[in-house]
């Protein structure tokens, strides 16, 4: 019997005790290889000893003080680290527990802007379909999946959607990259124009889809076109790299190989990398100067907001990521981990699509590969997925809806960055096995 209100309530939960590594070890003895970083979490795997010891020196020293009455010295140096590493012009931080949180705060921001700015009729977000920004309401309304939409619709505020960047489902025969990409961000500019260019306040998106549709990167110059449309109209960027974030895709931030600097941009899980709740907006010096010149505060806040031991446990994450070079091995890594899949999977009859970068990819899984028609949802593929992947002690991110927020299967791998090639090998030939096993239980 259990109090706890699991997320799926007639499923019993493994127990996990322990962790090191890549591998989670549950009650019964048995580990589990981490292929997912939890939900692309764990970034540098379990029980990493540089981080474990900063924690406890912390913890001697300072567990909490809200940020009403002081700062600390551990949030100032890891809001120097995280500026120092950004993008140019993003200088300023905002620190939160999670992803969520953040995507919240950067709405706040970015609607104290324009009314700091004297615009305050400007309200209206457009996003993308198919998208995920968090599940708190504000973060659930422009996010774009609908399966966790739907019930909550009558609490959501309204916002406006567009099609994602998605070239496996969207591009057309024959449609060259640059076409596909015009012919996409051609849909946020006919977006604005509709709802009316001094009425919209942000344009919100995941630099690289994560869990709705899996891994999904843009195509040529999107985000470039994107950038420039949101300047036309005087229009924030807002990019959420809470996911895609951090490491995750070869470079600290998704957005440095789009060559494009957002207004705001929402960054969590590999912040932290798990070791302690903590996610984070950084934003552009103009954001920060019309507060500063206007109100001079920011009108949001939460009680664990810039808390001590989670600024802890981020500074300490980073400088382990910098001090043993680990985005080299994610590129290294990210690279062979492609190969392997598509060996194994680039002509398996139900996989439709490999995509992603770095340590951050995804298989899209089909009934036909000729007409890319999903499974039937009702068969729940992703769900059989997951149970035949734990069965053979593997961790993957398993989701369902992919096409639409009905139909369609994937399933997210974004294993931790200190993997090697045995990892990767391992990882791949036991995702072949609960693949095929669970494809084999539809029939």
């Amino acid at each position: 019997m259990t109090h706890i209100l699991h997320r799926t309530i007639h499923t019993k939960m493994p127990v996990a005790v322990g962790g090191k590594g890549i591998e989670l070890i549950d009650a019964e003895g048995k580990t589990y290889i981490d292929a997912s970083g939890g939900a692309a979490v764990s970034c540098l795997g379990h029980g990493h000893p540089e981080v474990l010891a900063v924690l406890h020196e912390q913890l001697d020293r300072l567990a909490y003080a809200h940020t009403s009455f002081f700062t600390t010295e551990v949030t100032e140096k890891l809001a120097d680290r995280l500026v120092a590493d950004a993008p140019e012009g993003l200088n300023h931080v905002y620190f939160l527990t999670g992803g969520s949180e953040a995507v919240e705060a950067a709405l706040k921001m970015a609607r104290q802007y324009f009314v700091e700015k004297g615009e305050p009729q400007r309200r209206h977000i457009i996003a993308r379909r198919q998208s995920y920004h968090g599940n708190t309401l504000g973060a659930l309304a422009t996010g774009g999946n609908e399966w966790r939409r739907a019930q909550f619709r009558p609490l959501l505020v309204e916002t406006h959607h567009i099609d994602p960047c998605f070239a496996y489902r969207f591009q057309e025969t024959g449609e060259s990259d640059e076409a596909y990409a015009a012919r996409a961000a051609d849909q946020l500019e006919q977006k604005i124009l509709e709802l009316g260019p001094d009425q919209v306040m942000a344009f919100v998106a995941e630099t690289v889809v994560g869990a709705t549709a899996g891994a999904v990167p843009a195509v040529a110059d999107y985000f470039k076109r994107i950038r420039a449309i949101c300047d036309k109209y005087g229009v924030l960027l807002i990019l959420d790299e809470v996911m895609c974030g951090m490491g995750r895709t070869g470079t600290l931030h998704a957005c440095e190989q789009e060559g494009v600097v957002p207004d705001l941009m929402t960054i969590a899980k590999g912040l932290g990398g798990g070791y302690q709740p903590i996610g984070a907006v950084l934003l552009h010096d103009r954001i920060f100067d019309a507060f500063a010149q206007g109100s001079g505060f920011f009108h949001h806040g939460h009680t664990y907001t810039g808390h001590p031991m989670a600024a802890a446990a981020g500074l300490a994450v980073q400088e382990v990521i910098h001090r043993h070079n680990l985005l080299s091995n994610v590129v290294d890594m990210g690279d062979y981990f492609e190969s392997r899949l598509i060996e194994r999977f680039g002509n398996h009859h139900n996989v439709g699509d490999i995509r992603g970068r770095g340590l951050f990819r995804a298989l899209e899984f089909v009934g036909d590969r000729t007409s890319k028609a999903p499974f039937e949802p009702a068969l729940k593929l992703n769900a059989r997925v997951k149970k035949e992947a734990m069965a053979r002690g593997l961790m993957v991110y398993p989701m369902g809806g992919t096409v639409d927020g009905r139909a369609g299967d994937h399933v997210l791998l974004a294993p931790p960055f200190i993997v090697n090639k045995q990892d990767v090998d391992a990882i791949v030939d036991r995702l072949g096995e609960a693949v095929d096993a669970a494809i084999a239980s539809t029939r």
